[in-house]
């Protein structure tokens, strides 16, 4: 491993003009996303083409993957944030120190994971609901995930090195890479087009194993190669940097893993209301990935330049860039939601013709997106929380809006209100989550003013 100096600010980060940096590093960023929601995307459009039973069958298998890419992803931010630190004071041996360690923590702890659900596919799916008719196919395909997920471990967290050191333009290329090569071949090994065999489900985990060996070559070319952030790991100093990317990593897992769980929890209450009201925030979650979609990835790339400024001890930065990312995000969906609204009721007629469900859609859409600035918000901030190492504070601050705020509020509703109040509610959780993250974003900034 090399001993070297890395030569700092190699992308800015620490120098060029923050309204220039900023969107530089979340434009490429945005096509990363768009490219992993189009591989979940392509996956479920050719799954379906086999049946229901087929589509039922890998919607089973969601919740279990997510929760098993909550690891990568935990160690993604650990390593964001804990290299950023380092390649701002120009220390590229300890960078690459700790991305080797980040890495083999993430292959180890998912292989163990992999290990563990190979060998309880049929109870744990039981145990989520799935049928006896489900039961072979969710094997099918769980069988082969199992077996190839390790392949995305490298790509997942790689990625995030990289990103730490300011480069979002090659993850994202390696996630279209990966996109493209699983958009090809999903077809042609699910319905056995020319040459290929006829594998259904099973085709379909195998295709997106062949796309993640793809991402793994070009990320780990990358990481070897170009930004020399690999090498023989450290035995002296394995334990302690394990314990550092855990400390981070482990708070930033459960976070993510919150999500989707406070999500199932609102579909129980909203199918108290009908199937219709389940439907409609079903198709709402879709284009929620959309409409927030670009401050996903202002928030995924803020982590590692306010630790590369954090480890510069440029405070100067962390100050105006925390200000100037805050006020984009309200700004940024306040307009998105104005563009919105003449075009809400067009848009429920696109995804669905049940008139009760395009009727439940268009008040969701007209209620909760209203608020996205001030979720936003919140997301920047729990970014911030991770670059300066308090990723225990970001985890409470996201179990405050889905446990504290949201859940109950919904609950609330739900009991004296029809739909609609359960929507509203949402909203009412954003702003206020929203606001109390304004207010911790300025106690934090009055901090950095005072070792200025």
């Amino acid at each position: 491993m090399t001993s070297s100096t890395a030569p700092q600010d190699k992308h800015g980060l620490l120098s060029a003009p923050i309204n220039r940096v900023l969107p530089a590093m979340t434009i490429p960023m945005i096509f990363g996303l768009v490219a992993i929601l189009l591989f979940n995307l392509v996956d479920t459009f050719f799954v379906a083409r086999l049946g229901t039973d087929a589509l039922a069958a890998i919607s089973f298998t969601f919740p279990v993957t997510f929760a098993v890419n909550c690891i990568t992803m935990g160690i993604g931010v650990g390593l964001a944030s804990l290299i950023g630190r380092q390649l701002g004071k120009g220390d590229l041996s300890a960078a690459a120190r700790l991305t080797t360690h980040g890495l083999l923590l993430a292959v180890i702890l998912v292989a163990l994971t992999t290990l563990v659900g190979y060998h309880t596919i049929e109870p744990l799916f039981t145990l989520l609901g799935a049928s006896l008719e489900l039961l072979p196919m969710i094997r099918d395909y769980m069988e082969v995930w199992y077996l190839t997920i390790p392949l995305l471990v490298i790509p997942m967290a790689g990625n995030s090195a990289i990103r730490a050191g300011g480069d979002t333009k090659t993850p994202a290329k390696i996630m279209m890479l990966a996109g493209i090569i699983n958009g090809i071949l999903d077809p042609l090994l699910i319905f056995g087009l020319g040459p290929f065999p006829e594998w259904g489900i099973r085709g379909a985990a195998i295709a997106s194993g062949i796309s993640w060996a793809g991402a793994l070559v070009g990320s780990g070319w990358v990481l070897i190669k170009r930004e020399r952030l690999l090498g023989k790991p450290n035995r002296q100093m394995l334990g302690s940097d394990w314990r550092q990317i855990l400390s981070i990593g482990t708070p930033a897992g459960l976070s993510n893993a919150m999500n989707p769980l406070s999500g199932a929890l609102l579909m129980v209450i909203l199918a108290q209301h009908g199937n219709a009201a389940v439907a409609a925030y079903g198709a709402a979650q879709r284009i929620e990935s959309l409409l927030l979609i670009v401050i996903m990835a202002l928030a995924s790339i803020f982590t590692p330049f306010m630790a590369q400024n954090l480890g510069a001890k440029r405070f100067d930065r962390t100050r105006q860039g925390l200000l100037t990312a805050l006020h984009f995000t309200l700004g940024f969906q306040l307009l998105i939601y104005i563009l919105l609204v003449p075009i809400t009721w067009p848009l429920t007629h696109f995804f669905i013709d049940d008139v009760q469900v395009q009727e439940a859609l268009w008040l969701y859409l007209i209620t909760v997106p209203a608020s996205y600035g001030m979720q936003g918000m919140l997301m920047v901030l729990i970014a911030t929380l991770n670059a300066m190492q308090k990723s225990t504070q970001a985890m409470l601050w996201t179990s405050l809006r889905l446990f504290g705020l949201m859940l109950p509020g919904a609950l609330i509703a739900s009991r004296y209100f029809d739909t609609e109040g359960i929507f509203i509610s949402l909203a009412i959780a954003n702003v206020v989550a929203g606001s109390g993250a304004y207010l911790h974003a300025r106690y934090i900034r009055k901090q950095w003013q005072q070792c200025l």
